[in-house]
C-alpha cells in the first residue's frame, strides 16, 4: 500500500471527486495541506484577500454549472468563522461547497491554544456535516462522506477541520482504487406521478411553479418539454429564473413581493392549480398565506422530504429529485397526449402572455442624477441572452430581478435566502473562474459593493474578466424604504463630501479611484445616455486588459421600488407604463387596450 500523508491523501480523493479549483486563504494550521495541495498537482488555487470572499467564491462556482462542487479552505480559528457566512449561504441554496480548515494539535484542542476554536460545533448548524478529524488514518473516509453528502439528497455543504498534526501523519492510501461513493437521490413512484397529473388535468387554469431544486438537478430541458407537452405556464421563483427563456411563451413571469412582475402576481392570483417542483414557498415569494393558497389547489414536488408541508399543507405532495420526477412527468404526459386525454391549454396560455404586453412598470426615464430604472433597460440593450447576472441584496438586486431578462439556467445567480452583503464581487468571480468563456455581469449596491471590494484584486492578480454594475445612491436604500414603516429614516445615509474627490459632492466614497487602485478599471456615469456607450466600453477593457471593470451609475438619493406584503397588493411607487416609449425593453411590447 502506498504511504502518504493524510493531507495528501485527502489533495488525491479531491481530484477524483473532480475538483480542479480550489478558493482559500494559506495560514500556519493549514500549511501542511498547502504543501499537498502544491505536491499533487492538479488542482488550479485562486488565494483570495478574504476568508469569507473565499467562501463566497467556491459558492459562485458551484452554482455556474452542473455537478460543480466549489472548495475554499482557510487556517484554524478566524479563517472558520470567517467562513461560516459562506456555508450558511450555502445551505440556505442547497448549494454544496466544501469548508477545509485547520485546527491546532489534537492535544491542544481543549487548552486554549493559540486560534484553537470548535469550528465544527460552530458550522453544524449551517452545514449538512461539520467534522474535525481527530484520526489521521480517518481522513479518507470522512472526505469520502462529505462529496457523498453534498451531493445527495437536498445539496449543502460540509466543513472538514484537520489538525496540523492530523494532516502531517502518514497512513495507508491508495488513490488508484479510490472510488467516489454512489449520490442517493429519492425518486417519484410512477403511481405518484399519475395522481399528481390528476390534479392538473382536472384544473382548467394551472400554473407549474418552478424552483432552484430544477436547476441544482440538472432538470430545466426536461421541465419546458413537460410545459409544452402539457400547454402549462410556468411560474419561475427568484432561485429558478432561467430555467425557461423570459420570452418563451409559457413564461407567465414572477411571483411575489419584492422579485416579481406585476404580470407575474397577476397570472398568478388567476390560476386554480399549482405544481411546485423543487421550491420552498419561501416567504418573499408567497407573501400572506391566505391570499397565496386561496382558490387553488397545490402539489409540492422536492428532493427533501421534510420541505412538504414546512410552509404550508399541499393537497399532495411527492419527495423526489426533480429529475426523477420530471423525467416521469414527461413520459406520462407523453402517453397522455398520445390518447388525445391532454385539455387545450392555449387560451389560458394566451392570457398570461396578454398579462405580460399590458401589465408593466416604467423603465425609460431621462432623469439626471438617474433613476435606477433607467440602468437596467440600458443593461437589457447591452448585455444578451448569454449573460450571467451574479448580485445578492438590496434595492439594486430587487429592482433587477424587476426589470432585467434571462434566458438560460444559471444565468441569474443569486444568494436567494442569506443574502449578505459583500456576496457578489466574490461570487462573480468564482462564477467566472467555473466558466470564462460566458460574459459575467455583477449588480450592486454601492452599501454591497463595498463590504468586499477588496476581492477585486483576486480578479486583477489572476486576471478574472468581467462587468460589475454599480448603482450608487450612497444610501442603504432597502433598509431606507423598510424604515417608512416606522416613520424613520436613521443610520441609513452613507453621504459625506470626499475631501479627496469633491466632483462627487455628498456621495462619499471614490470608487473610481479605489477600484483602480486594486488593479481594475472603471467607468463613472451621470447622465441616462452615457450608460450605453459606458456598458459597451466596459467590455472591451475587460476583454483587453483581463480584469474587472466596474461601471458606477450615480444615482438619484431616494427611490420606493415596487414592494408589499401581499401579491395582490404591491405599493408601485412609481409611475407605470403607459405607452411602449415608457418601457421599451420589454419582453412584449406595451398594449395598453
Amino acid at each position: 500500500m502506498p504511504r502518504m500523508t493524510a493531507a495528501r491523501a485527502a489533495v488525491e480523493i479531491l481530484k477524483r471527486e473532480g475538483v480542479t479549483n480550489a478558493f482559500g486563504v494559506p495560514g500556519a494550521a493549514i500549511n501542511p495541506f498547502y504543501a499537498a495541495l502544491k505536491a499533487g498537482g492538479g488542482i488550479k488555487h485562486t488565494l483570495a484577500r478574504h476568508v469569507e470572499g473565499a467562501s463566497h467564491m467556491a459558492e459562485g462556482y458551484t452554482r455556474a454549472n452542473a455537478g460543480n462542487i466549489g472548495v475554499c479552505i482557510g487556517t484554524s480559528g478566524p479563517a472558520g468563522t470567517d467562513m461560516i457566512t459562506g456555508l450558511y449561504s450555502a445551505i440556505a441554496d442547497s448549494i454544496p461547497i466544501l469548508c477545509i480548515t485547520g485546527q491546532a494539535p489534537v492535544a491542544k484542542l481543549h487548552k486554549e491554544d493559540f486560534q484553537a476554536v470548535d469550528i465544527a460545533s460552530i458550522a453544524k448548524p449551517v452545514t449538512k456535516a461539520a467534522t474535525t478529524v481527530l484520526e489521521a488514518a480517518q481522513v479518507p473516509g470522512v472526505f469520502q462522506q462529505a462529496f457523498h453528502l453534498m451531493r445527495s439528497g437536498r445539496p449543502g455543504p460540509v466543513l472538514i477541520d484537520l489538525p496540523i498534526d492530523v494532516q502531517l501523519t502518514e497512513i495507508e492510501f491508495d488513490p488508484d482504487t479510490y472510488e467516489p461513493l454512489p449520490v442517493y437521490k429519492p425518486s417519484a413512484t410512477r403511481a405518484q406521478v399519475e395522481k399528481a397529473l390528476g390534479f392538473l388535468l382536472a384544473s382548467e387554469r394551472p400554473l407549474i411553479v418552478a424552483g432552484g431544486g430544477v436547476i441544482n438537478a440538472d432538470a430545466s430541458e426536461l421541465l419546458v418539454e413537460f410545459a409544452e407537452l402539457t400547454g402549462t405556464p410556468v411560474i419561475p421563483t427568484l432561485m429558478g429564473w432561467g430555467i425557461l427563456a423570459d420570452d418563451h411563451e409559457l413564461n407567465a413571469g414572477m411571483v411575489g413581493l419584492q422579485t416579481s412582475h406585476r404580470y407575474g402576481n397577476a397570472n398568478f392570483l388567476e390560476s386554480d392549480f399549482v405544481l411546485g417542483i423543487g421550491n420552498r414557498w419561501a416567504n418573499r415569494h408567497t407573501g400572506e398565506l391566505d391570499v397565496y393558497t386561496k382558490g387553488r389547489k397545490f402539489v409540492h414536488v422536492d428532493v427533501e422530504p421534510t420541505q412538504i408541508g414546512k410552509i404550508f399543507a399541499p393537497d399532495y405532495g411527492i419527495a423526489s429529485d426533480a429529475k426523477a420526477a420530471l423525467t416521469l412527468f414527461v413520459e406520462v404526459a407523453k402517453e397522455l397526449k398520445a390518447a388525445g386525454k391532454l385539455p387545450d391549454r392555449s387560451a389560458w396560455a394566451a392570457s398570461t402572455q396578454e398579462r405580460k404586453a399590458q401589465l408593466q412598470r416604467r423603465t425609460h426615464f431621462d432623469n439626471v442624477p438617474l433613476k435606477p430604472q433607467r440602468v437596467y433597460e440600458e443593461m437589457n440593450r447591452a448585455f444578451g441572452p448569454e449573460t450571467r447576472y451574479v448580485t445578492t441584496i438590496g434595492l439594486s438586486q430587487i429592482a433587477g430581478a424587476q426589470m432585467l431578462h434571462v434566458y438560460r439556467p444559471r444565468h441569474w445567480i443569486n444568494c436567494g435566502q442569506a443574502g449578505p452583503l459583500g456576496w457578489t464581487i466574490p461570487a462573480a468571480l468564482g462564477v467566472a473562474t467555473a466558466d470564462p468563456e460566458t460574459p459575467v455581469v455583477a449588480l450592486s449596491g454601492d452599501y454591497d459593493f463595498q463590504f468586499m471590494l477588496e476581492e477585486l484584486a483576486v480578479g486583477a492578480q489572476h486576471n478574472i474578466p468581467y462587468v460589475h454594475v454599480l448603482v450608487n445612491n450612497s444610501y442603504l436604500g432597502l433598509i431606507r424604504q423598510a424604515q417608512r414603516g416606522l416613520d424613520i429614516n436613521f443610520q441609513v445615509n452613507l453621504e459625506f463630501e470626499n475631501i479627496n474627490s469633491p466632483e462627487l459632492g455628498v456621495y462619499g466614497v471614490d470608487h473610481v479611484k479605489v477600484v483602480e487602485g486594486l488593479g481594475c478599471k472603471a467607468i463613472r456615469v451621470t447622465e441616462p445616455d452615457q450608460l450605453l456607450p459606458a456598458f459597451e466600453e466596459a467590455k472591451k477593457l475587460a476583454a483587453e486588459y483581463r480584469v474587472p471593470v466596474v461601471v458606477e451609475a450615480i444615482l438619484e438619493r431616494i427611490t420606493n421600488i415596487s414592494m408589499g406584503v401581499k401579491i395582490d397588493a404591491i405599493n408601485e411607487f412609481e409611475e407605470l407604463a403607459t405607452e411602449p416609449g415608457h418601457a421599451p425593453t420589454a419582453i412584449r411590447p406595451l398594449q395598453t387596450s
